[in-house]
């Protein structure tokens, strides 16, 4: 019986150029990851479920969407909704606090998964790239991750963007603005979503982050958080802001700023795309510093900063601005077999291959007619014929398509004539 199986709801297959385009722009994060010095750490796609839901905790993330299953009536896991708390959770199994300067700066790419209504940009399992600084806390530190991850979506191209920025303050400073807000939106709670009803007396703070209430009238004179900040809080900002300031990165200070996470404490930042073609998924990537992730998984009172970029939104946007349109590279060699040279095409594709030289080569019984179809569909530079006479006289033709130069060689120079005809020439593409 034959089965038509589709890829569950959002869900979806990558291959092809779709998937070139992907491995390119994950090579940039590793250049940067590189060039700032941090380690690459891979986690379990599940974790127990209390590493994602923590007390207390408001987000629509942990109280709708996460995939959660229970292992012989006792083990609560969750599929990872987010990346930054398995990699804290492993920090402190592994005591990587302990060995000091070198060991605490971390980045991860990945899927995720989160049960939400699938849309442009927005899927059930979805890919990020993200970053961990456990390094002292800093106005300064955080101001080099923010403009570590805008100098990436440079790099890639992507011209459209912009910083936002807002700070939630010390404990001191984030619990007198818990009072102010609930002061403030005490009297409209009567026409507030069932959600931000929740939110108010869970984490008022989330009450400025509703997707739904965000038009209402009341929510343009929403205090902000900046009228109750502590001097230290103040200052800490404002060196953030002076430092952003002094990299010439550009942003926004946005008063209702909290992101979708309740751990975030101090700065907390969005960079969002000014794209039409962004349409309401316009965030690029966000995130913000944490003091009491460390602690409470049970190592010492340590901050960090870190941020996650969504690959699907990332790859709406760089479409949008044409990063791609030049980035397929042709075929070095194409190798035409004629009669019964198959086995001499794989050596001699093999010996190509070690001098890294990117080929493909004919297995079958086709015409050169064919053949040459094969040469046009796979843009190839180089054309190796290979007959049963070329093999006799221990030769073989090479043809150079841009110009048709077509010679006879030594089988043993094979090599050293793809040299000369593409090394160091924009038609060689291989590293």
């Amino acid at each position: 019986m034959k089965h038509n199986y589709q890829a569950p709801r959002g869900t979806v297959d990558i291959y092809g150029d779709e998937l070139a385009c992907w491995q390119q722009v994950e090579d940039v994060f590793r250049q940067f990851m590189h060039l700032y010095d941090y380690s690459e750490m891979r986690t379990p796609i599940f974790e127990d479920t209390g590493v994602f839901k923590r007390e207390n905790d408001s987000s629509d993330m942990v109280n709708k969407e996460m995939y959660t299953f229970t292992v012989n009536n006792k083990d609560s896991l969750t599929l990872r909704p987010e990346g930054t708390a398995g990699v804290i959770r492993s920090y402190v199994q592994h005591k990587l606090f302990a060995l000091g300067e070198g060991h605490n700066k971390f980045w991860y790419f990945g899927p995720m998964f989160r049960y939400e209504r699938p849309q442009k940009g927005r899927q059930r399992q979805f890919y990020q790239f993200g970053v961990e600084n456990l390094c002292e806390k800093s106005p300064y530190v955080d101001a080099e991750v923010i403009a570590m991850g805008y100098s990436i979506l440079k790099a890639l191209g992507l011209n459209h963007i912009k910083v936002l920025l807002n700070t939630l303050g010390d404990a001191a400073s984030r619990e007198a603005y818990r009072t102010t807000l609930r002061e403030y939106f005490k009297p409209y709670l009567d026409q507030m979503c069932g959600d931000c009803q929740r939110r108010y007396e869970q984490n008022v703070l989330r009450l400025l982050d509703c997707k739904i209430d965000h038009d209402q009238p009341f929510m343009n004179d929403v205090p902000s958080i900046r009228d109750v900040l502590s001097e230290e809080s103040r200052a800490y900002f404002e060196s953030v802001c002076a430092t952003l300031d002094a990299l010439d990165i550009p942003y926004e200070i946005d008063d209702r700023l909290v992101r979708g996470l309740d751990y975030y404490t101090d700065t907390v930042f969005e960079v969002i795309s000014t794209d039409e073609a962004s349409g309401a998924q316009s965030t690029v990537f966000g995130g913000g510093r944490y003091d009491n992730l460390v602690d409470y998984f049970g190592g010492p009172q340590q901050s960090g900063i870190g941020f996650a970029m969504g690959m699907e939104r990332l790859m709406i946007l760089a479409n949008a601005e044409g990063v791609f349109e030049d980035m397929q590279s042709p075929l070095d060699c194409y190798i035409m077999t004629l009669g019964n040279t198959q086995q001499m095409g794989v050596v001699l594709a093999t010996q190509l291959r070690a001098a890294g030289y990117r080929v493909e080569m004919n297995f079958g019984k086709r015409s050169m007619k064919s053949q040459f179809k094969s040469v046009e569909r796979f843009n190839a530079s180089t054309v190796l014929i290979v007959g049963e006479d070329e093999i006799a006289n221990n030769t073989v033709t090479l043809k150079r398509v841009k110009d048709q130069l077509q010679v006879s060689i030594p089988m043993d120079q094979l090599v050293e004539t793809m040299d000369e005809w593409l090394m160091d020439t924009e038609e060689h593409h291989h590293e």
